[in-house]
């Protein structure tokens, strides 16, 4: 790793009696580009400004500590010249900030005192972890999207859901998705074969142009997720994944932004093992509007998995299942018990000519269209207004939304007695870009 250190002294606070050299402090602006041999074992400070150019990896064995209230900064460029953080499979990051100090990651021109607008995307890359837990893809690996091909660090894959591959907490992810190439473009926030020791709670993806967050198998688990005006969709998995989720808000601005949730299942074959079948609970997800783009989840390539005890907004095109055969599909993983959209609260969705928020896609008879929107009602959903108003930028309900809920299928998860993302903690607030 290249590295060009830059120091400036700062003078803080002089008291009656000191001498001034005994209140300077050191701090250093660290520039970084990957010349192969990663970052190292190594701890980043808040004291000290890091800017990283080009593809920067945390390479096998190696273990990238960050320090609460550090500012990671990303130099912009695309296409080969992209800048992006990797942590390779048998790489570890430990980031834990906290609600007073998150730790940040944003492009080289953000002060963080506005000169970069809340809503501008593309300025750098992304974060992307990569780990050892199983995929669906023939061989169990695959290359992770926005890496060249000959660059065998962005292999990711294998047979241990138990992989770890660090901590992320109270982190930042700021305008991101530059473009690779043509239609392409790196997500906030890639997981890739990410096991399940991998602890992720409290991150926010705000202003990505691509997807902000993006799960490409595994089982890692994700809880208190913020994904604020993405170009694209806001949570989006396949190959497999079949971990948790919990406490999740999604937002779309007006005629930005595709799905809330794109869930696919495998590729080739679309029926591959494991199965994408991973279990949500708690999500508040708003759409762009009645005449925005996209759905609110979208299940398509034999893709399932559960929502459940959530409220969803603000949208066009409600809940989508596809249709292929009828025996390899999303719609056929619902009838196998695969698939349950159950205890949620709906809002503003769909139209007068569909009431149902449950629509199918693909090649379809009535009678499966009738038979899927028909249990909207028998899985207990309901619609209502829940007492969020998006426009003010205040995503707390007026009250808890409680009636039905669901039983809550495993002790990763907090036993909650309310509907959506939020009860009365309006926990965003004091480290999101969201909540300023």
């Amino acid at each position: 790793m290249r590295r060009i250190v830059v120091a400036i002294f700062v003078l803080i606070t002089v008291f009656p009696g000191c001498r001034k050299s005994d209140f300077l402090l050191e701090e250093k602006t660290e520039s970084f580009r990957d010349d192969g041999s990663g970052t190292g074992t190594v701890t980043w400070t808040k004291n000290n400004e890091y800017i990283l150019e080009g593809l920067v990896f945390v390479n096998d064995g190696q273990v990238l500590t960050i320090e609460p209230g550090t500012v990671v900064r990303f130099r912009s460029g695309q296409a080969e010249n992209a800048s992006a953080l990797i942590v390779a499979r048998g790489g570890k990051i430990i980031a834990e900030g906290t609600q007073e100090e998150p730790i940040i990651f944003t492009s080289e021109n953000d002060d963080l005192q506005g000169s970069v607008a809340k809503d501008e995307r593309g300025l750098w890359g992304g974060l992307i972890i990569l780990g050892n837990a199983p995929l669906n893809v023939s061989g169990g690996e695959a290359r992770v999207e926005g890496i060249p091909y000959f660059e065998q660090r962005g292999i990711f894959g294998g047979g241990d859901e138990d992989d770890n591959s660090g901590v992320l907490r109270y982190v930042s992810i700021r305008h991101g998705g530059t473009n690779i190439g043509e239609g392409n473009e790196i997500n906030g926030l890639t997981l890739g074969g990410v096991g399940n020791k991998t602890e992720i709670d409290f991150v926010e993806v705000i202003s990505n142009e691509d997807d902000g967050v993006e799960i490409f198998g595994g089982t890692v688990n994700l809880k208190h997720m913020v994904v604020a005006g993405c170009g694209d969709d806001a949570f989006d998995y396949d190959l497999g994944w079949s971990g948790n989720g919990q406490f999740w808000l999604g937002i779309e601005n007006d005629f930005v932004g595709d799905n809330l949730i794109e869930a696919g299942g495998g590729t080739n074959p679309v029926i591959g093992f494991p199965h994408s079948l991973p279990t949500i609970y708690n999500a508040t997800l708003i759409g762009n509007g009645l005449t925005g783009n996209g759905s609110l989840a979208v299940f398509e390539r034999f893709a399932g998995g559960v929502i459940a005890n959530s409220v969803m907004m603000n949208d066009a095109n409600g809940i989508l299942l596809e249709v292929t055969d009828g025996a390899n599909d999303s719609f056929s993983q619902w009838k196998n018990g695969k698939l349950d959209i159950r205890n949620n609260l709906f809002f503003d969705v769909g139209s007068a000519e569909n009431s149902s928020p449950f629509k199918l896609s693909g090649v379809y008879s009535s009678e499966m269209e009738n038979e899927w929107a028909a249990y909207f009602s028998a899985a207990q959903n309901e619609t209502g207004n829940p007492g969020i108003d998006p426009e003010s930028g205040y995503f707390v309900p007026e009250q808890k939304i409680t009636g039905s809920l669901s039983e809550y299928p495993e002790s990763w998860f907090q036993r909650v007695d309310f509907k959506g993302a939020f009860g009365e903690d309006n926990w965003i607030e004091g480290w999101t870009l969201l909540a300023e």
